[in-house]
């Protein structure tokens, strides 16, 4: 696909993760985390640049090692538990216009990202080319949320939404769920949009590309699906 406008992909990279610590750099099947994530982007040809804000000096170099391009030494308090992402990039965008460097878009990209796909950021980018939103990946859930239950304190079961108890699943409508890879949308649209979900388009990925790794069983999870494909393509 090519490229209408100034592209850069930032990476919001802390270090001081603390479900699972040096999450960002920690070995994934034989290199750093952040190592898959920033070949997949080096590998789509869409970006500029690609820039990753972090505090943590190993994280720092490890980057540049793989192909980042520019680090953003974040300010500590903007690399606690509370801190958003949309703050993160502004204050990366601020950073980058202050430095005199021309860009149109933003694809914010966590760097804990290890079934990214250069074909879904392709498609993202081609939407965000031509709209005002935010748009990123997104799945579905695989059993109706309509149909959730909650435990009481003596862990009965109690179904939030009574009036859906009797429906069945084919019935009720869609729902999906943010993928938690990546955000592609304008400078403008970072800058002047205070809520990305509320504000958004979505592309549809499959479930076993969603692995939101915030936990060991996640992460065990995430490194047998990627070695079970990895032995698939030898």
């Amino acid at each position: 696909m090519k490229k209408l406008k100034k592209v850069l992909a930032i990476l919001p990279a802390r270090g001081g993760s603390k479900r699972i610590k040096k999450k960002n750099i920690k070995i994934f099947n034989g290199h750093p985390m952040i190592y898959w994530t920033l070949k997949i982007l080096k590998n789509s040809n869409l970006f500029d640049k690609i820039i990753v804000s972090t505090e943590d000096k190993k994280i720092k170099n490890l980057s540049l090692k793989f192909g980042a391009d520019i680090i953003i030494e974040r300010p500590k308090k903007l690399s606690d538990d509370y801190t958003g992402t949309q703050e993160v990039i502004s204050h990366s965008i601020k950073y980058l216009e202050n430095q005199k460097l021309k860009f149109d878009y933003v694809c914010c990209v966590y760097p804990c990202s290890p079934f990214l796909q250069v074909n879904d950021l392709k498609k993202a980018a081609k939407i965000a080319y031509t709209n005002d939103k935010f748009v990123f990946p997104v799945s579905e859930y695989s059993h109706p949320i309509q149909r959730a239950m909650h435990k009481s304190k003596n862990k009965d079961l109690h179904f939030i939404n009574k009036k859906n108890v009797q429906m069945r699943t084919q019935d009720l409508k869609k729902t999906f769920h943010d993928a938690g890879q990546f955000y592609f949308a304008k400078k403008k649209t970072w800058i002047s949009s205070k809520k990305m979900h509320s504000y958004s388009k979505g592309i549809v990925i499959p479930n076993w590309r969603t692995v939101d790794i915030d936990n060991t069983n996640d992460w065990i999870k995430a490194q047998k699906i990627s070695k079970y494909f990895m032995n698939k393509k030898k």
